[in-house]
């Protein structure tokens, strides 16, 4: 059987194991966030040995030969010796200025970074605590903003970031991770077209960003959010949704409870087939939108969608 080193630790697994998987279940704390080699919150360097890898065009040329791959998308068939991400050593300090609840479920957390980081909006960051817990989570800061980074933590069920963040408090100490791309983003090509914004949950956090940045650089197309929430508390950017499009005629709201939202599927058309939609959260909420969004005639190569997986 292949063996898999990380630092001083050395154990066997079964050929074929997903890498991801064999990592985690021997203790060596990998994020993840989609599994779908999207995120890239699970890149690990491979100094000894190559895994087979299921999605080879996930990362550039440069990056494969360096020998970084997503582990996620692996699985394990010879022996490799494995260099994980060590938030002491390659992690940027950043220190909590601001916590607080936009919801009963959703806690906002604002950190100020060790030096300022260039990004786009849609991105996403690695977040360490003290004790080593990781955990991917979109930006809903922009760039723009330079006083702080912004995260929407779910935290309607138990989770072992989200336990810890509930006791964080002002001038604690936290670690980012790289930043990492993900599918969201604003493209200024896109300006004259229906900009669709969908989002379940948190899925929002990143939408909001790259709707501030649609309208930041003057969209002209008609844009539309939908945000579906548990139930109507839960629609925790509500008023800053609503303060955006009183002064921007282009700009809809739709706020939806799960209950509702194969009712409104059902009844969802396209304006136009140049229409380009961004999905975000959990996974049958993104798939149901996709599935409707095609069925409605969107062209494939006009969605993009990023996926949140509950984790314990």
């Amino acid at each position: 059987m292949p063996e898999l080193t990380v630092g001083g630790q050395r154990w066997q697994v079964a050929p074929g194991s997903n890498l991801l998987d064999a990592l985690n279940q021997a203790g060596v704390a990998v994020p993840y966030s989609c599994r779908a080699g999207s995120c890239h919150a699970c890149l690990v360097h491979c100094v000894q040995g190559l895994p087979a890898d299921s999605r080879p065009d996930a990362l550039s040329n440069e990056q494969r030969q360096l020998g970084w791959r997503l582990a996620c998308q692996c699985q394990v068939v010879e022996n490799l010796q494995i260099e994980t991400f060590d938030p002491l050593r390659d992690g940027l300090p950043a220190t909590v200025i601001g916590i607080d609840w936009l919801s009963t479920t959703v806690l906002r957390l604002r950190l100020q970074p060790g030096r300022p980081l260039r990004y786009r909006a849609g991105q996403h960051l690695v977040l360490w605590t003290a004790s080593r817990i990781a955990r991917p989570y979109s930006l809903a800061s922009l760039p723009e903003d330079d006083r702080f980074l912004e995260f929407h933590l779910d935290c309607r069920h138990p989770g072992q970031f989200s336990d810890a963040a509930r006791q964080l408090q002002v001038g604690d100490p936290l670690r980012l991770g790289e930043l990492r791309g993900g599918a969201l983003h604003y493209d200024p090509d896109w300006q004259q077209r229906p900009l669709w914004l969908l989002g379940a949950g948190t899925g929002l956090a990143p939408l909001f960003g790259v709707l501030r940045e649609a309208l930041r650089q003057d969209h002209q197309g008609p844009i539309r959010v939908i945000h579906v929430a548990h139930d109507a508390s839960e629609h925790y950017l509500a008023k800053p949704l609503a303060a955006l499009a009183a002064n921007r005629p282009e700009l809809t709201v739709d706020l939806l409870e799960g209950a509702q939202l194969a009712s409104f599927l059902a009844q969802l058309r396209l304006v136009s087939r140049q229409t380009q939609a961004l999905l975000c959260g959990h996974p049958d909420s993104v798939e149901a939108f996709a599935r409707r969004l095609y069925l409605a005639g969107l062209p494939r190569n006009q969605l993009l969608a990023d996926v949140f997986l509950p984790r314990g």
